[in-house]
């Protein structure tokens, strides 16, 4: 019923709303209104009836006009997040499993550039996180109060919810002042692997640098 109510107060019962929007609205406020006055016998089946239409306009809500979508602010962060995923451990760039070579046929140059492939890796998802988070935080308060409702009703379809415990969570992570000790270990872990990412891009600018410095340098010739 919270959840029904929120969607209807979404979707708006005043004139200037538009049709299909105001049509589902008053839909809904009815079938609640008409559950909670029931009869004691009839209460049941109707309080079905309200909530069966209210999770089916739920499922759909995907479709809701622009400006009704209770995720729509998060939107942008979600189409983000699934083609960056950065809870996914699979390496973004080669993503099917590295067959396992013994260490005795690989060499030691080669074996420690691939070790750090996959660190480098791990610091980008770091940074993703970061990134999204920060994007996602002016929308994630309106989202998590949906979220909310959502959960309460026993509702967890689609990528919406994961998606905001995964954004709260790490919202959570970088902006609490006393970090328990999971949190902490995490945080220091993450702290080592971005400066291990800094010394690397510093390693690879100076490289780059010194690329371009000896290409502009003066031919000698005769």
């Amino acid at each position: 019923m919270d959840l029904g109510r929120a969607l209807v107060e979404e979707l708006g019962l005043d004139p200037g709303v538009d049709t299909l929007s105001r049509w589902m609205a008053h839909y809904i406020a009815e079938l609640i209104k008409d559950a909670e006055t029931a009869k004691v016998e009839e209460r049941s089946a109707k309080f079905a009836k309200c909530a069966n239409a209210i999770l089916g306009l739920w499922e759909r809500r995907h479709q809701l006009p622009d400006g009704k979508r209770p995720f729509e602010d998060l939107e942008p962060i979600l189409r983000a997040l699934e083609s960056l995923d950065p809870t996914d451990d699979t390496p973004r760039y080669f993503r099917s499993p590295r067959m396992a070579v013994d260490e005795t046929e690989q060499n030691a140059e080669t074996r420690k550039w691939l070790e750090l492939a996959d660190d480098l890796d791990y610091s980008a998802k770091i940074l993703i996180r970061y990134c999204l988070t920060q994007a996602a935080r002016t929308a994630l308060d309106r989202s998590k109060d949906w979220a909310v409702l959502a959960e309460n009703a026993g509702l967890d379809q689609g990528i919406d919810l994961p998606v905001i415990r995964f954004i709260t969570d790490e919202s959570d992570l970088t902006k609490s002042s006393e970090p328990d000790d999971i949190a902490r270990k995490l945080l220091e872990d993450r702290i080592n692997r971005l400066n291990e990412f800094k010394k690397m891009t510093n390693v690879l600018a100076s490289d780059l640098r010194r690329q371009l410095k000896k290409s502009k340098a003066p031919k000698v010739g005769y």
